[in-house]
């Protein structure tokens, strides 16, 4: 599954999944766009994809904000012509309990993972459609499928997803393939501050996973190289649950109900 002379911009891009996916295309021949507010972290994903022998370019942006949003799409494509793929990652997740989230809480997370995920295909589609091909993967979360908590975050994963299946029956006639990955638990930076206040929150959620981990960054770049290839050439408005088996149904619930456990 190669990418060769392909050109892919990835929110988020600094750490975590994003970086994973910037590795992973690298290692497939595509030049990287790694953009992420926070830029030591996306210079240090480019330096990494570099080494690697791979192009990258490092961009500092707020996903939030239109003009820096719209100058990423224009340094990308000054520098390679071109955008093939658009990976919108970036994300973040506060708050918990409708009763106790304020409203600036709300409006950032919704911001960052929807809002952020419209202005980037608004700005990246045009010359998709123009060249007549195209595609744009989204990272919502199994959050965004059932309830789990973090409603912000949870309630913007699913508008990811919607407005992910509405790019690809609008644009398919354009040449764009539009598709999604949901990821369960993944170990990343984002999850700091529970494992410094639980070290063992990973093991404790492992056993809810019929594959019996949680996953890693890794396992999402790899679902996210498939769907960006000409593998999936015919496959456009999925998603894909990359979770370790979780939302295929709840056994641990039926281990209780039968008294097997």
């Amino acid at each position: 599954m190669r990418l060769d002379h392909a050109v892919a911009l990835v929110t988020g891009g600094g750490s975590g999944i994003g970086r994973a996916i910037c590795q992973r295309f690298a290692r497939e021949g595509a030049s990287i766009v790694a953009v992420d507010w926070h830029g030591d972290a996306a210079a240090e994903t480019v330096r990494l994809v570099e080494e690697a022998g791979g192009a990258g370019l490092a961009i500092t942006a707020d996903v939030t904000d239109r003009p820096a949003v719209e100058r990423a799409v224009r340094e990308a494509e000054e520098r390679f012509g071109r955008i093939d793929i658009l990976v919108c990652n970036a994300g973040v997740s506060k708050g918990n309990d409708l009763v106790t989230i304020d409203e600036a809480t709300w409006d950032g997370t919704v911001d960052i993972v929807l809002k952020g995920t419209y202005l980037f295909a608004k700005a990246a589609l045009p010359g998709m459609i123009a060249r007549k091909k195209g595609v744009v993967l989204t990272v919502a979360s199994v959050n965004g499928q059932t309830g789990l908590g973090e409603e912000p975050y949870s309630a913007a994963k699913a508008g990811v997803i919607n407005l992910t299946q509405n790019i690809a029956v609008r644009h398919g006639r354009d040449g764009i393939r539009a598709n999604c990955i949901a990821p369960g638990t993944v170990r990343t930076p984002i999850w700091s501050e529970r494992v410094a206040a639980n070290p063992a929150v990973f093991d404790q959620l492992a056993a809810w996973y019929p594959l019996g981990r949680v996953g890693e960054a890794e396992d999402i770049a790899n679902a996210a190289l498939f769907l960006a290839s000409d593998e999936a050439s015919w496959i456009s408005g999925v998603t894909l649950n990359v979770d370790g088996g979780l939302m295929a149904g709840r056994y641990r619930m039926g281990e209780d109900l039968s008294g097997s456990r």
